[in-house]
């Protein structure tokens, strides 16, 4: 049975790498592909026919020939293909190359799970429990610094390729930052791909960012919405009279370890305490509801960069 996610062959390409007159030959050729056809007539592939592309690429990078490869790709079970796209396989497959710093398979492990992937799907089934156990790890020192920082610079560049363009479109705008000294992001740029989802624009400041610059930027692009995190409290006190200033002038939120800092909802700081999917769930719907995100029921939602290496 085809899966919901069924797409068009240029979202095909896009997924395998493989050039839509290529995938065409192949289905015409070998037979590789079983695409459904929607009611107007399109041709709709599924996570299955992604993985017999993969599997077909592999065979070839192998140096089988062309119907080799195909015969052997078609010829596996759909059960055994898609077996390998299951969240519980692909976290254990990227944790493992992760630990071995095998950069070229940690690499495949997510070109896979992005044939299965929205933005909420992969960060919800994939990324954020990965950095969570990364982050639990780190806590019980089963990880060393070396690791950590490969797994982080690994899952940063990634991230930061599906956020490409996030800043396009005519939706409200949130600037994202890291208050000064804080250098761990993830839990940001995922809240940012999340809130992208959701019809945001972003604009990403990235880590160690200080307030009067977030105030410049903040300023130059008319944002609705200011997003400051930390995964530690303890980075807020020198710069609390800031904080309390620039949320003077802007709507501003803060994630991490920092929405549990003590009295700062008083100065009209939002909270967003938690999942990061839930917090910019959140913030989107607060503003179908009004122009600029800046109501207390923020509050209730989250933003928690799961790592702390």
């Amino acid at each position: 049975m085809k899966d919901e996610g069924a797409v068009r062959i240029g979202e095909l390409s896009r997924r395998s790498g493989v050039s839509p007159e290529l995938l065409r030959a192949w289905e015409r050729r070998y037979g590789l592909l079983r695409p459904d056809r929607s009611p107007g007539g399109l041709r709709l592939y599924s996570a299955e026919d992604v993985e017999r592309v993969r599997l077909m690429r592999r065979h070839l990078d192998a140096g089988l020939s062309a119907a080799e490869a195909a015969a052997l790709a078609a010829r596996e079970p759909v059960e055994a293909a898609s077996a390998s796209l299951q969240p519980a396989v692909l976290r254990r497959e990227l944790t493992e190359a992760l630990d071995a710093f095998d950069e070229p398979r940690a690499q495949d492990v997510f070109d896979r799970a992005l044939t299965i992937a929205t933005a909420d799907t992969l960060l919800r089934e994939l990324v954020l429990p990965y950095l969570h156990e990364l982050g639990e790890r780190w806590e019980r020192r089963d990880v060393s610094v070396a690791q950590e920082h490969f797994a982080s610079a690994l899952l940063r560049g990634r991230l930061l390729g599906l956020a490409r363009g996030w800043g396009l479109g005519v939706g409200p705008l949130a600037v994202l930052a890291c208050l000064p000294g804080e250098r761990h992001d993830l839990g940001l740029i995922a809240f940012g791909l999340a809130l992208r989802a959701r019809g945001w624009r972003i604009g990403f400041l990235g880590s160690d960012t200080p307030l009067d610059t977030v105030a410049d930027a903040s300023s130059a692009v008319d944002a609705d919405l200011i997003v400051l995190s930390a995964t530690t409290s303890e980075l807020l006190e020198s710069v609390r009279e800031e904080l309390v200033e620039l949320a003077g002038r802007f709507t501003v939120a803060l994630g991490g370890a920092l929405a549990k800092a003590p009295g700062l909802e008083e100065s009209g700081v939002e909270l967003l305490d938690g999942d990061v999917i839930a917090a910019a769930t959140r913030v989107a719907e607060h503003s179908g509801r009004t122009s600029r995100a800046s109501a207390r029921d923020l509050g209730a939602a989250g933003l928690s960069p799961p790592t702390g290496g």
